[in-house]
């Protein structure tokens, strides 16, 4: 669920107290990865008067239907048997609900199906055939998600003796032939041409916070899980405590990675609790990664945190094993005029810093949709 060459963090603080610290840090919206079209289609939708929750489903879904970097939403990150299946999650930090579905097949809004989950069943998580179903009951349409693109990516895995897999202690030899695979002593299975193994394919997932101006929190994910996977394979993004996490008493919190490690740490609900009990968001993801570290050296991935009040933090662990805390290729989006006035007020008086955002907030034409 992430990619080891790169593993960028985009942040779009709005308004928040990272910059500037005044009485109004609120909205937030935070999520990972350079996804900035999600990032600002939830922030319209607070901005047009919608709830938290509202404005994770928004921001999601905007990189479902954009497939943001191939690896969330349809066309994208085909399993072993070449079909592009899609996990998501969604929570309410203020009732504590969630929505969730794994291996959801033929639905593009996999986020879309979450939420009615939440709002529409008493159960937390639903999957597979039977995901799909339920939201054909919604009103969502049944179509391929398969795109040529997909298909050449599984055809050319298959050419290379489907490299790299996910399986062990199986025969054929996993690491140098196709399958089908059956645990040894089973049965003999034909093998097919040798190949060296490939490449680690990584992934990234969209995890999304949302702390509303009145404090109520949201969280949720979107994925569709890592390339050649076997087939039925759920991943962290839709589980809760492992994907994200939201509770309005601390903050939210959520994880990209590797998600068959991510599940076994809970590390979203880990960082909430470590806000709750007083650490700062930066220190709960950094104890989260570290904690995950100590158990897999080779661990590759990322958490965002955001307590109640507006401060957020980071931390992520290359696959090299270096963790680090703060990134150049973070990015906080403001409109370019409020950003000058800021700076030269909040020199001298930090309440007329606030003043001139929210000042300038007032013109969307000239500084785009950011009141404070």
């Amino acid at each position: 669920m992430a990619r080891k060459s790169r593993l960028l963090l985009f942040v779009q603080l709005l308004l928040g107290p990272a910059l500037v610290r005044c009485s109004c840090p609120l909205p937030l919206v935070l999520n990972t990865w350079p996804f900035k079209n999600a990032t600002e289609a939830a922030w319209r939708t607070l901005a047009s008067g919608g709830s938290a929750l509202d404005a994770v489903e928004t921001g999601c879904a905007q990189c479902e239907s954009e497939q943001c970097d191939g690896t969330v939403g349809f066309g994208g990150s085909p399993d072993e048997l070449g079909e592009t299946t899609l996990d998501a999650m969604i929570m309410d930090g203020t009732t504590m609900n969630v929505g969730a579905v794994g291996d959801l097949r033929r639905i593009k809004n996999a986020i879309g199906v979450a939420r009615r989950v939440l709002e529409h069943t008493t159960h937390t998580l639903l999957a597979g055939e039977s995901a799909t179903k339920f939201a054909e009951s919604m009103g969502f349409v049944n179509e391929d998600l398969s795109t040529e693109a997909s298909r050449a990516l599984h055809s050319d895995w298959r050419a290379g003796n489907c490299q790299p897999n996910y399986w062990r202690n199986v025969v054929p030899d996993a690491s140098k032939y196709c399958g089908p695979y059956k645990p040894p002593g089973i049965s003999k299975q034909d093998r097919s041409a040798y190949g060296e193994t490939g490449a680690n394919y990584g992934h990234d997932t969209i995890g999304m916070v949302v702390i509303h101006k009145m404090g109520r929190t949201a969280a949720g994910t979107s994925t569709n899980g890592i390339k050649f996977k076997i087939h039925g394979r759920i991943g962290d993004s839709p589980i809760p405590g492992a994907g994200a996490y939201a509770d309005d008493t601390a903050g939210a919190a959520a994880a990209t990675g590797d998600g068959d490690i991510l599940m076994r740490f809970l590390p979203s609900y880990q960082a909430v609790e470590y806000m709750r009990s007083g650490e700062s968001p930066t220190t709960a993801c950094r104890k989260v990664i570290s904690r995950i570290h100590k158990y897999f050296p080779e661990f590759f991935g990322a958490v965002i945190c955001a307590n109640v009040t507006g401060s957020y933090g980071k931390s992520k662990v290359e696959a090299t094993g270096s963790a680090q805390t703060e990134f150049q290729d973070i990015t906080a989006t403001r409109p370019s005029r409020c950003r000058v006035r800021r700076r030269k007020d909040a020199v001298d008086n930090k309440g007329a810093a606030c003043a001139a955002v929210r000042k300038c907030g007032q013109s969307e034409e000239q500084a785009g949709p950011f009141p404070c």
